[in-house]
């Protein structure tokens, strides 16, 4: 029993989605996985890695689905209690610290992240502040003003209690973006079911193919908009944690590698 009590307690992943091989970070958790995305599309990683194209699996529509195939699969292929998404060079780090050009990220770890979520429903990246635009300004500047309002149309069809939080939501000049979460598995779930719903229906009426190379990836753009309304209409208890992007040219990395060379 105590054996059981846990494995099951350690039943948590955070998965590095990634769509190429990359170099793990010095003192990368057990607990971080390496999720390849778009495994279907031609994308290599190493073998090791977690691959977005067994099981059930939507693989094939990376190019506009984005880190989004990844996080399908996790949601039909896999049963952690706590599920988590960082990118390969975005993870999200410890609040207190301030090194993150020079050392290596400081990354949340499991007991950290259990503790946190006793007491809070999910774990975000700081808000990006957008400036003067608000989120629908912002999204109809970068991308097709056509998209955004056939997104509504969908929400207001099959989900009407959300419309209120969306109307809020799109005039808010901050966000919470990258698709990058931490939470329990049944929020996840919950959020999974939503989210696609939506999305698979907009897929069908959106001609990605009209697009350049950038929008073309409109899906990923959309969900990472529809999180902030998710989370606001559910009334989420929120902690948010900054987000360390890793840049081969961070000084610390650059002197192991020089290291490492010598020998």
């Amino acid at each position: 029993m105590l054996l059981w009590k846990i494995l099951k307690d350690k039943n948590m992943s955070v998965y590095i989605i990634t769509h190429k091989r990359y170099k793990s970070l010095i003192n990368q958790p057990k607990s971080y996985k390496p999720l390849l995305v778009g495994a279907d599309m031609g994308n290599i990683g190493l073998p090791s890695y977690l691959k977005d194209n067994s099981g059930i699996n939507i693989s094939s529509k990376n190019r506009s689905f984005c880190e989004l195939t990844g996080e399908f699969w996790v949601w039909k292929n896999r049963t952690d209690k706590i599920v988590g998404f960082d990118h390969y060079r975005r993870y999200f780090v410890n609040e207190n610290y301030k090194f993150h050009k020079i050392f290596p990220p400081n990354f949340l770890r499991e007991q950290k992240i259990k503790k946190i979520l006793k007491d809070y429903d999910i774990i975000l990246p700081q808000k990006y502040d957008l400036g003067r635009k608000t989120i629908k300004e912002q999204f109809n500047d970068s991308h097709d003003p056509e998209v955004w309002k056939k997104m509504r149309i969908i929400i207001s069809k099959k989900y009407p209690e959300y419309m209120s939080d969306l109307n809020w939501v799109e005039n808010q000049k901050k966000e919470y973006l990258c698709n990058m979460f931490i939470t329990k598995r049944e929020i996840f779930e919950e959020y999974c079911s939503w989210l696609f719903d939506i999305l698979f229906t907009l897929e069908k009426k959106v001609d990605i193919s009209k697009y350049d190379n950038y929008n073309q990836r409109m899906f990923g753009f959309v969900s990472e908009r529809l999180l902030n309304v998710w989370v606001y209409h559910n009334s989420l208890k929120i902690k948010e944690y900054p987000v360390y992007f890793y840049s081969e040219k961070n000084l610390f990395q650059k002197i192991v590698a020089k290291l490492n060379n010598k020998h």
